[in-house]
C-alpha cells in the first residue's frame, strides 16, 4: 500500500506541475501578444507605421460588361420635359413608359450642384455641354481627366480630354476624371497603399469592342480601383465618381435605384 500511494503522489505532483507550468505559459503568450498589440497601436498613433489594405478581390466589385457590337449603351440627362431625371429610378420609370426594360443602369459622370454635367456632354450627336478645361481642385481636374465617348458605329472609346476630336460622328460623350489607366498604366499619382478610400465607380476600354463598368461594393482607393481596371485587361479607363455612385444591375440582384446625378449611362432592351 505505501508504494502505491507514493506511486499516486507522484502521479498527482507531475500532473500538478505540468498544469502549473502550462498555465504560467499561456499567461504569458497572453502577456506578449497584449504588449505587442498596445506597441503597434501606439506606432500607429504617431504615424510611425501605416496600415496598409488588404488586396481587393472580384467580391468587392459590380461590374457590367457590354459587347457594343451585340447591344447599345446610352447616356442619359434630362427627361422629355427637360428636367434632370437625377436617379436611376426615375430613367427606369422613363425607359418602361416607352415599352423599354433597363439591364443596368449607374451614375456617368461628375456634376453641378444643378444637376447639369460638370464637362462634355454630347446626347444623340448633340453638344449639350461644352468641355470643360479650367483648373481647379479635386478628382475632375487632376490631370489628365478624360472622355469617355461612342461613335456612330458604335465604337466605344476613352482619351485625354485634351486629345479628344469631334468629326461629327461622336453620338455620346461624358467627361470626367482623373483618367485611372492610359495605355494600362496606372495614372502616377496614385499611391499604392493609399489610405485615401471611397466608393468608386468608372468605365474602361477591353478588347473587341467591349466596355467595363464597374463600381466598388465598398470603400477602396483609386491606385487599387485603377489596378481591378488593369487585371481584367483594360487599356484605358476613366474614372466616374465617388461616394455618390450607384448601380442598377438585376442580373447580379444589384438594385440601387435612388440617386441625385446628372448624366447617368444605361442599357436597355424592348419589352
Amino acid at each position: 500500500m505505501p508504494g502505491e500511494l507514493d506511486g499516486l503522489n507522484s502521479k498527482i505532483w507531475k500532473q500538478l506541475l505540468f498544469e502549473s507550468a502550462n498555465y504560467h505559459f499561456i499567461s504569458l503568450m497572453y502577456k506578449l501578444k497584449l504588449v505587442s498589440f498596445l506597441i503597434i497601436a501606439i506606432l500607429l498613433s504617431a504615424g510611425i507605421i501605416v496600415q496598409v489594405h488588404a488586396p481587393t478581390d472580384d467580391d468587392d466589385f459590380v461590374s457590367y460588361q457590354a459587347d457594343l457590337l451585340k447591344s447599345s449603351i446610352k447616356f442619359y440627362w434630362k427627361d422629355d420635359k427637360g428636367q434632370p431625371l437625377k436617379s436611376i429610378q426615375a430613367l427606369k420609370t422613363l425607359l418602361e413608359g416607352k415599352g423599354e426594360k433597363l439591364l443596368f443602369a449607374m451614375n456617368g459622370g461628375m456634376y453641378k450642384t444643378d444637376h447639369s454635367p460638370l464637362g462634355l456632354f454630347i446626347q444623340e450627336h448633340k453638344q449639350l455641354v461644352p468641355m470643360n478645361t479650367a483648373e481647379g481642385s479635386g478628382n475632375f481636374y487632376l490631370h489628365p481627366n478624360g472622355i469617355f465617348y461612342i461613335t456612330t458605329g458604335n465604337r466605344p472609346a476613352i482619351c485625354h480630354s485634351n486629345q479628344f476630336i469631334n468629326r461629327g460622328d461622336i453620338e455620346y460623350a461624358t467627361q470626367s476624371g482623373p483618367m485611372l489607366l492610359t495605355n494600362g498604366v496606372i495614372h502616377p499619382a496614385f499611391k499604392k497603399g493609399s489610405t485615401n478610400i471611397n466608393i468608386r465607380n468608372g468605365v474602361g476600354i477591353l478588347p473587341g469592342n467591349q466596355v467595363l463598368f464597374v463600381m466598388s461594393k465598398k470603400k477602396i482607393s483609386l491606385y487599387d480601383f485603377a489596378n481591378y481596371f488593369k487585371k481584367e485587361g483594360c487599356s484605358n479607363a476613366l474614372y466616374l465618381d465617388g461616394f455618390v455612385s450607384r448601380t442598377y444591375l438585376p442580373a447580379k440582384n444589384w438594385l440601387q435605384t435612388d440617386g441625385d446625378f446628372g448624366v447617368m449611362i444605361g442599357a436597355s432592351v424592348k419589352q
